[in-house]
């Protein structure tokens, strides 16, 4: 099944030698479930030819707010809701949770309740998830086509699904810990308060479930459910 990664985001540059970027971490979250990928930066406004250019879509991360005016967010949007009303399937993660979510009618912004960062706990369809946070952006009204099936005590809708359009998480099962650390130490000091960024280090040894959130997206790409 061919994915097309759409990418709205670039990993710090002190870190994207060891690590790759986003989408090299969605390959390899992804390994070993029978997806090929393609990857279009439309960030850089380098957009698919047409929804069909490949078999589902994922959205990845990204520092920017879904809200905010850049050019390539309104194009995005509309690809989104070309996709979703063409029956192609979309899975979102954090940004794409949001941008995904606002294209479709629902309301992003930035949590009064601060920064979620470091490994999280959340109950996802009835499952224990702890997985790698780092927002303080998110879905605050879904729209009226989402169900919500995940939630934690910052995050109220931290997963969404759409029917058999879309799956959206707000977490990160592609940052593996080392990332998450590095972040916590490049892209956190001056931006995350201190305590938030002092109580994400404590908890960088945690395990986490990213196998699992794999596992349920590539079982949404393939059965929509």
């Amino acid at each position: 099944m061919q994915i097309g990664i759409l990418q709205t985001g670039h990993a710090p540059d002190a870190l994207r030698a060891a690590h790759g970027d986003y989408p090299d971490m969605f390959v390899r979250l992804l390994e070993g479930h029978g997806f090929e990928f393609h990857t279009w930066p439309v960030l850089d406004m380098q957009f698919p030819p047409s929804i069909h250019a490949a078999e589902g879509w994922l959205i990845t991360g990204s520092r920017f707010g879904a809200y905010e005016d850049h050019a390539f967010i309104h194009p995005l949007e509309e690809f989104i809701r070309q996709a979703y009303s063409g029956g192609v399937p979309l899975v979102g993660i954090c940004f794409g949770h949001q941008i995904i979510a606002q294209a479709l009618g629902g309301r992003v912004e930035k949590f009064a309740g601060g920064w979620s960062v470091g490994p999280r706990d959340y109950r996802i369809e009835g499952q224990d998830y702890r997985l790698n946070a780092w927002h303080q952006d998110q879905v605050i009204e879904p729209p009226h086509d989402a169900e919500t099936v995940g939630s934690a005590p910052s995050c109220a809708h931290a997963a969404l699904i759409y029917g058999e359009h879309a799956y959206t998480v707000q977490p990160h099962p592609e940052f593996a810990p080392a990332f998450e650390k590095g972040l916590i130490e490049e892209r956190g000091p001056g931006v995350v308060p201190d305590e938030t960024l002092a109580e994400a280090r404590a908890r960088l040894d945690l395990p986490t479930d990213s196998a699992a959130m794999a596992a349920r997206i590539a079982r949404f790409f393939t059965e929509r459910r």
